[in-house]
């Protein structure tokens, strides 16, 4: 379990640049554009938007040992009101369906209740990527009742069934917390197909080893939550650990990286490379400014020279269509059954 920020700590991999360098600089490795090509499918290009996903910032209430984003209690970064209005502003011009609200945990945003209820008045789909143990801090207990009456779907991670293995991933007693918040859900109606109020858990492996098949591991959860805790929930993402941020920094500390590298590419599927989320993700980071998905949000590397840069300047056909820019974390996101936001591909 991480105990501070690599900001905190002053870890050189606190800084973006930094961790381009480490993914760049390992020539053993076959070039992320090169296989794509191989595959036909370089230069990958957008289909569309059919997401908006906004990260609110990267203020957060825990620090798990996992997080691509370095988000912390100790993060200043937070969307103002202004871009979270250029980001509505977007969806009011467009018919883009759905609103992915993410962080840090994007519930400590001042803005976060204001955008979903405008949002919702567009009648669009609002997605809340959601920690779970946020929803019994001190000030957001009644975030529970506001996302039913709003009807959003909580994305939330839950690593494993087990308490051990969430402890060590995400601190103590953050499993207790979690199961306490999933049981309060279920209440409210979350996860019961009748209510039609989406819960989806989002698994990550413990250490540098791809997720298992998606089926049978939410047949595991569905099984071990509902005997253990009683409970229920909609479906189960899985996705893989990415080579960037503090999972990086545990690579290259326990000097698994190249092994983990190795194991990306050697398990590089072209089926998922071609439904890659960026393909129809347009990624608006904590001031505005546009990618093509979250990883490359955190490592900075915004979409083309010559398309709009924040999403102030924000042209729909422009973006609808443009090329996407790659890097070797993407081996990340097509191995295996491949791996994004919304869990498997394949």
């Amino acid at each position: 379990m991480a105990t501070a920020t690599l900001r905190r700590q002053g870890n050189p991999l606190a800084d973006p640049g930094h961790q381009l360098t480490v993914l760049q600089s390992r020539r053993l490795h076959r070039l992320f554009e090169d296989v794509l090509a191989q595959s036909g499918l370089d230069p990958l290009r957008a289909s569309g938007i059919q997401v908006l996903q906004v990260n609110l910032g990267k203020l957060c209430n825990m620090t798990c040992a996992h997080c691509h984003v370095d988000a912390g209690p100790d993060r200043p970064e937070i969307m103002t009101r202004e871009t979270a209005e250029a980001c509505l502003a977007a969806l009011a011009c467009t018919d883009i369906p759905i609103l992915d609200l993410t962080g840090g945990a994007p519930e400590m945003n001042p803005q976060f209740r204001w955008l979903v209820e405008e949002t919702r008045r567009l009648n669009r789909h609002v997605i809340d990527r959601c920690n779970l143990t946020i929803l019994r801090a001190p000030g957001y207990t009644d975030l529970p009742e506001f996302l039913a009456e709003h009807r959003v779907e909580i994305v939330a991670s839950l690593p494993c069934y087990l308490e051990e293995n969430v402890d060590a991933q995400r601190g103590n007693h953050a499993f207790t917390r979690s199961i306490e918040v999933l049981r309060h859900l279920n209440e409210i109606g979350y996860g019961d197909p009748r209510t039609g109020l989406q819960l989806t858990l989002v698994y990550n492996p413990i250490g540098s080893s791809l997720p298992p098949p998606q089926s049978e591991l939410e047949d595991a959860y569905r099984r071990e939550l509902a005997s253990r805790h009683g409970i229920i929930f909609s479906r189960l993402f899985t996705i893989t650990n990415m080579p960037i941020g503090r999972f990086l920094d545990h690579l290259l500390r326990t000097e698994k990286y190249d092994e983990y590298m190795e194991k990306l590419i050697g398990a590089y599927n072209p089926a998922a490379a071609a439904g890659v989320m960026c393909r129809t993700t347009l990624s608006v980071d904590w001031e505005g400014r546009l990618y093509d998905c979250d990883f490359n949000q955190m490592l900075e590397v915004t979409v083309r020279r010559g398309l709009p840069q924040n999403i102030r300047e924000f042209d729909s056909e422009r973006l609808a269509g443009r090329l996407i820019t790659t890097g070797q974390h993407c081996f990340g996101c097509t191995a295996g059954a491949g791996s994004g936001c919304r869990g498997a591909i394949t």
